[in-house]
């Protein structure tokens, strides 16, 4: 539960308040979800949804708070099952308060925490460490497990002892999971548990020392690329072996025109497989390395206009399931280097919702999903992704889709500044966040 107010954008006097006396009327917004549009006004007590009344303005109870969402989209908390937030271990790129202080920022009402922590999240240690450490952030926290000891690909990590602590996706996120026959058992173990897999497809006998995508770029700055291969036979082994185990497949970060065409095809073929996109992909392309900057460095790495137009495609007809935010924190000494030395990676949880709806002409009901109600499902996180309904957990966000803003790094709550959005006018703001029937971000007009 989180304690009063910890990611306002003002700070209140407001000592912590029990949930039974917690009330919240969030006023004048339209409620989007799974079920439609419609206007209502919603009214929280404690940590659940109380009323939600079209037709007529609820009246506040007598010591409830007020959230004005007069023009904004009141819709379910955004879902990130992608998500570094470098705990335990490289806390000088962020930590899980900074990361979940970001998240809330960006609407987000949970996140999976990636386990490429130092030590790995292998152990029953670690996941309880970081289970701990989220008590109190601005967002549930959900650690995902390694694949691997180590993430070495060579033991299988202790599935079964981590998804009895809740973990539910697994992952070696940050490099794939090379040797296909223990992929298989992971796979195996991971149908009778129950869980997802999880997997960074590339393959490294490809990938070599790539840095940027292999093509046009690489060759004008004269560095080694990462070709679209590595990615695509990744894809199709993992496909291949879903179908053989039955263990749900949900593929991270997708990047290539022939990864989405795999996944279109192993789903009219029955495959229980997902997918997911990240905004920098669907929104830059390896044009943007032109300059040579180390901000738009990422693995894996930003490809072609027609790799990114495939990948808008495939968000837009269901055959990419996902928006994750892949947010990748780093120091400025880990960016301010040569491209080949430059940490991979961007920060995405603050930007995420506005990047995709600045660059893409989607139904907003298509981008609330993505971002919010189908990684709930994906991922097994009960009580986020909605409905909107009484009864159901109070996790919220307040959208402005009409507000204009421009990206500052140094104002964003991460701990790190490596954006590639920096100085870029984007459309659409949260205004509000409520998690667990707490406001945690406000927008300080509110409070005027």
């Amino acid at each position: 539960m989180p304690s009063a107010w910890p990611c306002s954008t003002y700070y209140s006097d407001r000592g912590p308040r029990l949930a039974r006396e917690r009330q919240l009327l969030i006023t004048g917004g339209t409620v989007v979800d799974q079920s439609g549009s419609r206007r209502a006004d919603v009214l929280v007590k404690g940590d659940a949804i109380a009323a939600v009344e079209g037709g007529r303005v609820l009246r506040a109870p007598a010591g409830a708070d007020v959230l004005d969402a007069s023009g904004c989209v009141v819709a379910p908390g955004l879902v990130d099952l992608h998500a570094h937030l470098r705990e335990p271990g490289a806390e000088e790129a962020e930590t899980i308060e900074t990361g979940s202080r970001a998240a809330a920022l960006g609407g987000y009402t949970a996140v999976v925490a990636m386990p490429n922590t130092s030590p790995p999240a292998d152990s029953a240690a670690v996941v309880r460490q970081v289970l701990q450490l989220a008590n109190g952030a601005c967002c549930e926290v959900l650690p995902a497990g390694t694949i691997t000891v180590g993430r070495e690909g060579r033991v299988l990590a202790p599935m079964a002892e981590l998804a009895a602590l809740g973990v539910k996706i697994f992952s070696d996120d940050g490099s794939g999971v090379q040797d296909a026959g223990l992929m298989r058992r992971a796979m195996e173990y991971a149908s009778a548990l129950g869980v997802v897999i999880a997997d960074h497809c590339e393959d490294a006998s490809l990938v070599g020392s790539g840095v940027v995508n292999e093509g046009a770029i690489s060759s004008a700055l004269g560095l080694p690329g990462r070709p679209a291969v590595s990615e695509e036979v990744m894809v199709l082994r993992d496909i291949a072996l879903a179908h053989v185990t039955g263990a749900r497949l949900h593929l991270l970060h997708l990047s290539a025109a022939t990864s989405v065409a795999a996944v279109r095809a192993a789903k009219a073929s029955g495959v229980a497989v997902s997918a997911e996109v990240t905004p920098h992909h669907l929104a830059l392309t390896e044009d943007n390395l032109a300059a040579y900057s180390t901000a738009f460095k990422v693995n894996p790495p930003l490809r072609t206009f027609t790799d990114m137009m495939a990948l808008r495609g495939g968000l837009g007809d269901g055959t990419l399931d996902v928006v994750a935010t892949d947010h990748a924190p780093h120091p400025e000494e880990a960016k301010d280097t040569s491209m080949c030395e430059a940490a991979p990676g961007m920060l995405g949880l603050e930007t995420a919702l506005a990047v995709v709806f600045s660059e893409l002409n989607f139904p907003l009901e298509r981008v609330l999903a993505a971002m919010s109600w189908v990684p709930a499902r994906i991922g097994g996180i009960a009580g986020q992704g909605g409905p909107v309904t009484p009864g159901s957990p109070a996790n919220l966000c307040v959208i402005d889709l009409a507000r204009r803003w421009v990206v500052q790094p140094g104002k964003l709550a991460s701990r790190s500044r490596n954006t590639p959005f920096a100085g870029r006018e984007l459309l659409g703001k949260v205004r509000h966040t409520v998690f667990a029937g707490e406001p945690v971000v406000v927008a300080e007009e509110a409070q005027r």
